[in-house]
């Protein structure tokens, strides 16, 4: 890895502020000064020391947010806010993005992380990583229209949803709320899920993913970092 990303990462400012460390003599590799920020260190085998201070090196970042209504599942957007612009300085310096996404109107769990392994495990098809969702509707429904979206249903394109698994929770004339956890992504998947049985979505929030929770302290738009047991969780392979 570049020695200006290491330090980087490690909070010792930007690549240019890291190059003026770099360049006044403070870092040494292995007791010995570094004189290029593009030199190649290995954090694993090799001691990097700033002001004779050992850095921690910290490759990856795992960021468990609240994503509130109004904001993209995006890294960058010229006219809109995304998730990353609600992460601090701090934060964004190990460049994390979101694992999957959320549409710009759907609240809860989502993970930030910069670490693609386990974004793509948790996000291929083939992994069958279970999320769970909280489904507020328009209007009441059935048990078979329930029985419906658990067989699969039809969405655009002619494509038939995998099994899922549908709870309800209320249904009554002023509130019809149910729990559906899917295994896929598709394209607004649940919101089509709901239309194939004649039913719309007016709320919807997104609760865990795999067998990780999101944390009920967590106000929409506020984030924290996973714990140990938490990304342990989200490496298991599923069942």
């Amino acid at each position: 890895m570049r020695l200006d990303k290491l330090l980087a990462n490690s909070g010792y400012g930007s690549r240019k502020e890291v190059k003026a460390v770099v360049k006044a003599g403070a870092v040494m590799i292995d007791g010995k000064p570094a004189k290029d920020v593009k030199a190649h260190v290995n954090p694993d085998t090799q001691e990097v020391t700033v002001y004779g201070e050992p850095v921690d090196y910290r490759e990856f970042i795992y960021l468990m947010m609240n994503k509130p209504q109004g904001v993209l599942s995006a890294t960058e957007d010229s006219r809109q806010q995304t998730v990353v612009d609600l992460l601090t300085p701090e934060e964004m310096r190990f460049e994390p993005f979101p694992a999957g996404r959320l549409d710009k109107d759907t609240e809860g769990f989502l993970l930030l992380t910069n670490d693609g392994q386990l974004a793509h495990r948790l996000l291929s098809p083939k992994k069958h990583v279970p999320k769970t969702y909280e489904v507020h509707l328009k209007s009441q429904i059935s048990r078979e229209d329930i029985s419906d979206l658990e067989t699969g249903v039809y969405i655009e394109g002619g494509y038939k949803t995998k099994p899922a698994r549908a709870e309800i929770k209320t249904n009554d004339s002023g509130n019809t709320v149910i729990y559906l956890t899917i295994t896929e992504g598709k394209y607004h998947q649940v919101k089509q899920m709901a239309k194939a049985v004649g039913n719309e979505v007016v709320y919807l929030k997104r609760l865990s993913m795999g067998r990780v929770s999101l944390d009920p302290a967590l106000a929409p738009g506020e984030y924290r970092e996973l714990t140990e047991e938490e990304l342990h969780l989200l490496n298991e392979p599923q069942a």
